[in-house]
């Protein structure tokens, strides 16, 4: 398991923001695709789940990136 995530680090590292946007969407189609498997009585549930997944994993990122670019533009001041 080490050496698959040291690849999976070493892939990131190697690639820019493209590679990660397309896999970013290769990761959407296939949890679309399995989402349409969900039995219709359980589909709410589901629903709730990945919705807070989505919070909270989407929050952390925005709040990294906002950083980001507010470091960004103080340094465009400060030049």
């Amino acid at each position: 398991m080490k050496k698959l995530l040291a690849a999976a680090d070493q892939y990131i590292r190697e690639s820019d923001w493209k590679v990660t946007a397309v896999l970013k969407f290769c990761l959407l189609s296939l949890g679309m695709i399995l989402g349409m498997q969900v039995p219709e009585k359980r589909k709410k549930p589901v629903l709730f789940g990945c919705l807070a997944l989505f919070a909270a994993t989407y929050v952390p990122l925005m709040t990294k990136l906002l950083r980001l670019l507010l470091r960004k533009s103080g340094a465009e001041f400060d030049s």
